[in-house]
């Protein structure tokens, strides 16, 4: 046992921290005759009706009515901490000789049932004083104490065999249920970095077998089930949410919990899962036990939830990386970035159809529209192609300024690819003429080269710098038989190779092409009627 002092001389009154042996606990006690606390020898507050509250894990915490203070108080400042069993907890600055104390005090005005001995009471954060006299009392708290259980055990030996979010999440909520965590339905919002989805949402519910995953847009933002939901409260970083449900005449602040109680819900808390980038993501856990959460159960969770935030950190970051990769370079290739060929140099030798597809007329189009209506237009454009390269199963490689690049590996059959780089180029043709022309929106035309044969698929680059794209001779001749299709006027134009894919192809000769040492044999497709 460790004793925190009081003043030296006459009798002492000790004041034991209950016992909860391997479980959390939290016990308020009212302290015997005056308590003081001074700030470099200013009386900060003295009383005669003093509480402590002990908490596991955490030192005596001291608690002053609030008209016993001797300082003024200034109103609520933005911070605000959450506990589940205490609630939120609001601060304020005191000031001390002229000198203003930023967040010096915190209360809670408003506690759950398990802290109401200090509600409306004052503690002095320890860097506000300097002096604590306990007067008689001496404190008396139990050390190394710490929380055990399968939920712990599971945690620290178990958890990491679970390969993602939603395996996850099912197994947190059964292992709670397992250590007596009385839990019906278990959420987690993650906010992610990705262009289309602002998070995803996982939710476990007692008695059904699979995870329910939603993955809402950015439009989740500003959305009513969004704005007035305790997910906003807590990930706002206004401190967590805790309400009994099954109170009568209780005000339900947020409509969820009223769906909840009409299941059944007896019990609701919302508390924050930071990450280490500052982000605040948010666990919530509903109970339809009798007796709700006991103070035992929150705090088990509340203990462990800077190690369950951890692991929902690295299933993010391993999905950021996949989603910013299949982003920025295409599935296919995101893959084997991710499989590990990220050097210089790494990649295979295959052969692929390669489709070269160039906005035409874009510098008159940038003229004409302006620059924000021009890149709107580029990115309808891009839109178009990179749909219908990937429904055809192709890859695009990358946008280089107004064209897209698209690869279309053969593997054990090369009709196949040639078979998707045709079908994609005329359903590119198709797709763009049936764009109008109203004047605001003109009609997209492009210029579509494609070739045949074996390319590098890999990495090429500086040493800090690295591209993942194609090398080789069909990527040279399918990026100059697009430009030629601008000069013959056919919006594609495909080498010898796509004899047998283009029966209506019409032969172009052998085309001198830039840069391209031999004459290419080529054949040019007309644009479909369009009545």
């Amino acid at each position: 046992m460790s004793h925190v002092g009081g003043a030296s001389g006459g009798d002492r009154v000790n004041v034991h921290v209950p016992s909860h042996v391997g479980e959390y606990g939290i016990d308020v006690q009212t302290l015997k005759g005056p308590v003081s606390v001074w700030r470099d020898g200013v009386l900060l507050a003295t009383s005669t009706r003093a509480r402590v509250m002990f908490e596991t894990g955490l030192s005596p915490s001291i608690y002053f009515p609030r008209e016993d203070l001797r300082v003024p108080l200034s109103e609520p400042v933005s911070l605000q901490t959450f506990c589940p069993f205490k609630g939120t907890a609001s601060y304020r600055d005191i000031t001390v000789g002229g000198d203003r104390i930023a967040n010096a005090v915190w209360s809670y005005e408003d506690s759950l049932p398990e802290s109401a001995g200090v509600e409306g009471y004052v503690a002095f954060m320890p860097d506000a004083y300097t002096d604590l006299d306990l007067g008689e009392n001496v404190l008396q708290v139990e050390d190394d104490h710490h929380v055990a259980g399968p939920l712990v055990d599971w945690l620290m030996r178990s958890a990491s065999e679970e390969t993602g979010p939603e395996a996850f999440t099912r197994a947190l909520a059964l292992q709670m249920r397992r250590g007596g965590i009385p839990v019906s339905r278990l959420s987690v919002l993650i906010w992610s970095l990705h262009p289309q989805i602002v998070g995803k949402i996982y939710v476990w519910t007692n008695g059904e077998e699979e995870i329910t995953t939603f993955a809402p847009t950015y439009e989740l933002h500003g959305a009513d089930a969004y704005e007035q939901s305790p997910l906003r409260h807590v990930a706002e970083g206004r401190g967590g949410v805790r309400q009994r449900l099954d109170v009568p005449n209780y005000t339900i602040s947020f409509p969820i919990l009223q769906d909840l109680r009409a299941q059944g819900a007896t019990d609701y808390v919302a508390m924050p899962l930071p990450f280490s980038d500052g982000s605040i993501n948010v666990l919530t856990l509903t109970s339809d036990h009798p007796e709700g959460f006991t103070t035992a159960n929150l705090g088990q969770v509340f203990e462990c939830a800077a190690v369950i935030s951890r692991f929902y950190e690295v299933f993010r970051q391993k999905e950021t990386a996949q989603a910013l990769l299949e982003t920025y370079v295409g599935k296919r290739t995101g893959a084997r970035v991710l499989g590990g060929q990220i050097r210089r140099g790494d990649g295979d030798e295959i052969d692929a159809a390669i489709m070269f597809c160039d906005l035409r007329g874009s510098t008159r189009l940038e003229e004409s529209l302006g620059r924000h209506s021009y890149i709107t237009l580029l990115n309808q454009f891009f839109d178009t192609v990179s749909g219908i390269v990937q429904d055809n199963g192709g890859e695009v490689l990358k946008f280089i300024g107004d064209a897209v690049l698209a690869v279309f590996p053969a593997g054990d059959d090369s009709t196949i690819a040639r078979a998707q780089a045709m079908d994609s180029a005329r359903g590119i043709v198709a797709a763009l003429a049936e764009t109008g022309d109203d004047g605001d929106h003109p009609r997209c035309e492009s210029a579509i080269g494609i070739a045949y044969g074996g390319v590098t698929y890999g990495n090429v680059g500086s040493r800090e710098r690295l591209d993942f794209t194609v090398i080789g001779h069909a990527a040279n001749i399918a990026a100059r038989l697009g430009d030629y299709g601008k000069s013959s006027g056919y919006p594609i134009v495909v080498s010898e190779d796509f004899v047998t894919e283009c029966t209506d192809g019409i032969p172009l000769g052998e085309a001198v092409l830039r840069n391209v040492s031999h004459p290419v044999r080529c054949f040019g497709i007309a644009a479909a009627d369009p009545s």
